[in-house]
């Protein structure tokens, strides 16, 4: 049997472990996604559209490590590009690949369709390399191993995603095979002596510092440094807070646990610990308008150990060539005992109380009912909006997962996301919150959980309107067209579907509901909670009044 370069590919991409990879077909693509499916080892899985694929492989990669999406060119790669931009502002490892011309076309002057109707091709190269770490275009068999291993390569070392382009005559072109995967796995060498400075100038700051507390960011997980990081944590002994985007990101149980940090929204007492610490550990952080609460919250100072995926800055020294992994390691072998914040505050766990089960709904109690529902095996994906406040408040058993996306922050997203990380992780429980305006966006992937059969529950928040941007700057744009959502799961079922569409009004509706939800194994479960649009936390109002005078900040004047 001839070997080819789509087989070339779609081996590299079983060699790094993917089961699975997204698609949706085009003429550019058809024969590349044929030569994928002889490659055994993954499942091919379609989407709705482009879009939802890239958000479904981004929601892949946050369950399996890294994702594949194939899509066709220029109108299948750029809608897909959103949702590529969106995992390279998350940290996610995602190989986005794209049929493309036929190679005898390139130079010839001929004028394509699925093109700008110009004889140059490159634009989408051009376009992907500001939203990729690396970027290849392949219309030749004998260069296709060299550019597939750099894109493979640069995508795992980065953690961030990667594109390639392969032209629709060459994906069955003959071609070598490759060899073990070790080399794209290589770590690059460290930097000891800059490691060696780091550590020290670090020990030197906390050797003169007796109140230090830990803030850990979300970039923590996209270096697989969520164990050394619990670790030094352990030999300090001093007490640990989380930004908003790390949530599940450090295990509540811990003994230094103390809560979101999150300025004037923070969790009780989390502020004031912070804040009045002379020694802060800042592990993977990611400081924006969002997380600072519109610039009101940065940790900044002689005080601040910044501790970056691959870069440590403290005491006016700034230190590179060694992971944040390697960092945190070598700090915890020599750490002093600082538990005096630790001893000085304790954990506040919100509590709600239970509402009377003929009671309206509120947020409140279906925030109540959700977390009772979390479990060590359950993956919670919060949707842009209130119900990143609901997830934060939660208390989470160790081993609970949220999936959140504050940093692109694109509505719409979390539904195909949710999809894909229920296929890369079809052993755990998936929860999806999400609200109606953003439900409308990505609606369609609901249809691919009932053809795959995921039973993913999702509580779709009915407060018609986009609530989180009323909270930040109210106009008549913030209101949308009422569906029955619940209903539209007949729609998906079609005749061969088995999701379930529910309604709830009051706490014991949405108690029943859940009961239902968790007996159906054999598709997702909608769950259309209906809340007053004025219902919602007090901190979505808090922070989206900072976030707003942030925006309507005037103009300096030169």
């Amino acid at each position: 049997m001839t070997y080819t370069v789509g087989m070339y590919l779609a081996e590299r991409l079983s060699q790094i472990g993917l089961k699975h990879h997204f698609a949706v077909a085009g003429d550019f693509n058809l024969v590349l996604l044929d030569q994928l499916l002889a490659n055994k080892e993954m499942e091919q899985v379609y989407c709705c559209n482009e879009l939802n694929c890239g958000f479904s492989a981004e929601g892949y990669a946050r369950a399996h490590g890294a994702a594949a999406a194939v899509v066709t060119f220029s109108v299948g790669a750029i809608s897909a590009m959103n949702a590529i931009a969106g995992a390279y502002a998350e940290n996610l490892p995602v190989i986005l690949i794209s049929g493309s011309p036929n190679s005898n076309d390139y130079g010839t002057g001929h004028i394509l369709h699925h093109t700008l109707g110009t004889n140059d091709y490159t634009y989408q190269l051009e376009m992907m390399r500001h939203v990729t770490c690396a970027a290849e275009s392949i219309t030749d068999a004998a260069s296709a191993p060299a550019k597939i291993d750099h894109v493979i390569r640069t995508a795992l070392r980065e953690r961030k995603p990667a594109y390639v382009e392969i032209a629709c005559n060459v994906s069955d072109a003959e071609c070598v095979r490759p060899g073990p995967v070790s080399s794209l796995l290589a770590e690059l060498r460290v930097d000891d002596v800059s490691l060696k400075a780091a550590v020290e100038d670090s020990l030197a700051l906390l050797e003169k510092s007796q109140r230090v507390t830990m803030i850990v960011g979300s970039k923590v997980r996209a270096t697989h440094a969520q164990t050394q990081t619990e670790h030094l944590a352990d030999k300090l002994g001093c007490a640990v807070t989380i930004m908003a985007a790390a949530k599940s990101f450090f295990p509540e149980d811990h003994k230094g646990f103390r809560g979101l940090y999150w300025g004037d929204v923070s969790s009780p007492g989390a502020q004031e610990l912070v804040e009045k610490s002379d020694a802060l550990i800042c592990v993977a952080p990611v400081f924006n308008d969002y997380s600072t609460v519109g610039w009101t919250a940065w940790p900044k100072g002689d005080n601040v150990l910044m501790a970056e995926p691959n870069r440590v800055t403290v005491g006016g020294k700034t230190y590179e060539g060694f992971t944040l992994r390697e960092f945190l390691e070598e700090l915890a072998k020599k750490a002093p005992s600082r538990p005096l914040t630790a001893q000085e505050s304790k954990k506040h766990t919100p509590v709600i109380e239970q509402a009377k089960a003929d009671a309206r709904l509120t947020n409140d109690e279906m925030t109540r009912q959700i977390n009772a529902m979390l479990t060590s095996d359950t993956t919670l994906v919060a949707e842009t909006g209130d119900s990143w406040f609901n997830a934060t408040r939660m208390d989470l058993p160790r081993g609970a997962r949220v999936e959140l996306e504050m940093q692109w922050g694109h509505i719409g997203w979390s539904v195909p996301s949710a999809f894909g990380n229920a296929m890369g992780s079809q052993e755990r429980q998936h929860i999806l919150m999400v609200g109606d305006g953003s439900f409308q966006l990505t609606a369609q992937e609901m249809a691919q959980m009932v053809r795959y059969k995921l039973p993913v529950i999702i509580f779709l928040v009915n407060n018609r309107g986009y609530v989180i941007e009323i909270a930040i700057h109210d106009g008549p744009y913030n209101y949308i067209k009422n569906w029955d959502y619940a209903g539209l799961m007949e729609v998906f079922n079609a005749e061969d579907g088995h999701g379930l569409g529910l309604k709830a009004t009051t706490a014991g509706e949405l108690a029943e509901a859940i009961k239902k939800a968790k007996a159906n194994h054999e598709g997702p479960t909608i769950i259309e909670c209906q809340i007053e649009r004025s219902d919602c936390t007090k901190t979505l109002v808090e922070w989206g009044k900072k976030v707003a005078a942030a925006n309507s900040r005037k103009p300096q004047v030169s």
